[in-house]
């Protein structure tokens, strides 16, 4: 793959991106994409794919499996070609050029090492082909092996070394040449749960002190959360909504977005104005959604923002969004209690709540105590269900 002579300069670039990005400077487009469709056959892959990526950015692709994210990569890759639409990099059209003309690192899910080379030649592989000397080579190799960690794993053979480690291999194969993008294809998902966690901290923290710009490509949605300067949530070959990591979260502009991220409640409703909502035995305020009075609605409330109260609590700015009710059960889940409850009067099954340890505790909350929850009005959002997906705010 094509690479452009920027080894120097790297680091010092990615500081300056890092204090940049500190300021609140924008930082320049370094990926642009316009207009991307990919079919296969009478399949559509990608619909109208249109994106800007900052230089120096974390960009996580989101959805589930079949949504056209790791088509997307691929197009960036130049590993299949677009139907039609358009792709530059730093101000270079892209769109038509083969691999090895494009100036990018990849990591895949299975790693994809040379079996019957050491680790050394693993990553010296892409510097051989650029025709370094052998003495920069040897440095080059041991600088990274350094960088991930594995500075005396050089001589040994990929087999003889974990998933983890290997996979900190095919990184430091994919920066050898220090190119402009890193493009990583569900690079955790083969390993175990705890060994992910661990290096999705040092994936991201070498990217922030490489400054390199970084497309990653997973299904796991606390993997996006956790990493992702910005998150692009696909489905069915369309970008749902693109934003950070906290905006993704925590003002979903479509019901699937708010369904994929994390948990939810969902109550059927209709709108009873601009900010309020009419349930079966209740109306209680929500955020502005700008849907038609009477229109039906589905109703969304993440578990961690239904708020605990002693029983009879009637204070705060909203009344109309306190509801009592009965814990039906409880379910201990280490850092929180998740908790079902019964008599919220709102027109479906138990109500699911997230109440820390802390609050079980002072409330002396337990299976059948009676309490009153608050739904706060901020938290509360509101999604069309004739078809359009528009979310309230």
């Amino acid at each position: 793959m094509h690479r452009h002579e920027h080894t120097a300069g790297r680091s010092a670039a990615g500081g300056a991106l890092a204090a940049a990005a500190r300021a609140d400077v924008p930082r320049p487009v370094y990926l642009r994409i316009d207009g991307l469709s990919k079919s296969f056959g009478s399949f559509q892959a990608l619909k109208d794919i249109s994106l800007t990526i900052h230089d120096g950015e974390f960009v996580c692709f989101l959805g589930p499996s079949g949504c056209g994210k790791t088509t997307l990569l691929r197009a960036i890759a130049g590993l299949d070609l677009q139907t039609s639409g358009t792709i530059e990099q730093a101000g270079r059209d892209i769109s038509t050029l083969p691999p090895a003309e494009r100036d990018f690192g990849i990591v895949f899910q299975s790693y994809a090492l040379f079996p019957n080379l050491t680790i050394e030649r693993n990553i010296a592989f892409g510097l051989e082909n650029a025709g370094r000397t052998r003495v920069e080579i040897a440095t080059r190799v041991a600088e990274l092996l350094e960088l991930v960690g594995l500075p005396d794993q050089g001589k040994k053979y990929p087999a003889h070394l974990s998933g983890g480690q290997q996979q900190r291999i095919a990184l430091a194969r994919a920066i050898a040449t220090a190119p402009g993008l890193l493009l990583l294809d569900e690079p955790l998902s083969a390993l175990d749960a705890r060994v992910r966690v661990h290096l999705r901290h040092e994936i991201k923290e070498l990217q922030r002190k490489l400054g390199v710009t970084t497309v990653m490509v997973t299904h796991d949605q606390e993997e996006a959360l956790s990493m992702a300067d910005r998150i692009v949530v696909m489905n069915h070959g369309v970008i749902e909504q693109v934003g950070t990591p906290t905006t993704i979260y925590r003002e979903p502009s479509t019901l699937f977005v708010a369904d994929f991220i994390g948990e939810t409640n969902q109550i059927a409703a209709r709108s009873a104005g601009a900010s309020s909502l009419a349930f079966a035995d209740k109306v209680l305020g929500s955020v502005a959604h700008g849907l038609a009075e009477g229109q039906p609605v589905t109703a969304v409330i993440r578990p961690e923002d239904v708020t605990p109260h002693a029983l009879g609590y009637r204070e705060g700015a909203d009344r109309r969004n306190l509801c009592d009710v009965t814990i039906a059960e409880m379910e201990f889940l280490g850092s929180f209690w998740r908790a079902r409850l019964a008599g919220a009067r709102l027109g479906q099954g138990p109500l699911v709540a997230d109440f820390s340890v802390n609050a079980v505790r002072r409330l002396d909350l337990h299976e059948g105590a009676a309490m009153t929850v608050e739904l706060p009005a901020e938290r509360l959002l509101a999604y069309s269900r004739n078809g359009a997906d528009d979310a309230s705010g």
